[in-house]
């Protein structure tokens, strides 16, 4: 009787520790789609925009910000203090309404990306952005080491990267631009690994589908946000500008 009991015990454990596995995969698996639907909506704006009338109406001649287009740049800071309310009050249908548009508004701004630079360079920054993202989100979901120590030191690095970049906007020094690019694609890569860590430390089995779905738009768009941070640093590196 006691060897019956404990195999039904080991086959309960297992069973359940599959079940905790699996919800873990369908909730990451959430994140990235979510993450995905942004980028796409953002490619889709910006490409659209760099090749219609209406560009001029964000932009002068010499690709500035016109008035719309500091509005359209600093909104989406708004809107960020917007889904994390969303999220926490278990509006899971507004937030997920903000960060579309967060999306889109964001594929405003990154609009003369697809004007300054070739197609071609564009496609290939964004397979490479896409590779070194996998990668570094893979490390940061399987590894057993803790990365909760990078947090703050990231923070600290992109703040400092942050000034930095401010600075050198009146030194206008070729050589820190092309060091801070560096410090960037590190930066951001490092975040990644973190973030994927983070959101897969937030998974709790026992959450119902609108807590569990408010945590992975948050990951969805912190995740986003490494993905464009980094797609552009690299864009540095590998783009090809139009004659």
């Amino acid at each position: 009787m006691a060897f019956g009991t404990e195999r039904e015990t080991s086959v309960f454990m297992r069973d359940r520790e599959f079940s905790i596995d699996r919800s873990l995969r369908e909730y990451m698996l959430k994140i990235y789609n979510y993450m995905t639907i942004g980028l796409l909506i953002t490619a889709g704006v910006s490409y659209y925009l760099a090749h219609s009338p209406y560009f001029s109406l964000f932009f002068n001649q010499t690709r500035g910000l016109t008035g719309l287009g500091w509005i359209v740049l600093l909104s989406p800071i708004l809107l960020v203090f917007m889904i994390y309310p969303a999220v926490q009050s278990l509006n899971t249908g507004v937030a997920f309404g903000l960060f579309v548009l967060y999306s889109a508004l964001t594929g405003i701004s990154l609009s003369p990306v697809c004007v300054v630079y070739t197609g071609s360079s564009v496609a290939r920054v964004f397979l490479i952005t896409s590779a070194m993202f996998l990668s570094t989100s893979l490390y940061g979901y399987t590894t057993r080491r803790d990365l909760t120590g990078w947090g703050s030191a990231l923070m600290m690095a992109l703040i400092g990267l942050i000034i930095a970049s401010i600075v050198n906007i009146f030194l206008k020094s070729n050589g820190m631009d092309f060091l801070l690019s560096i410090v960037g694609v590190v930066i951001f890569s490092g975040l990644t690994a973190w973030d994927t860590q983070k959101f897969r430390a937030l998974f709790n089995e026992a959450d119902d589908t609108r807590v569990m779905t408010g945590k992975a738009i948050l990951g969805a768009l912190e995740l986003y946000l490494d993905f464009i941070n980094l797609f552009l640093y690299l864009l540095r590196f590998f783009g090809s500008r139009r004659d």
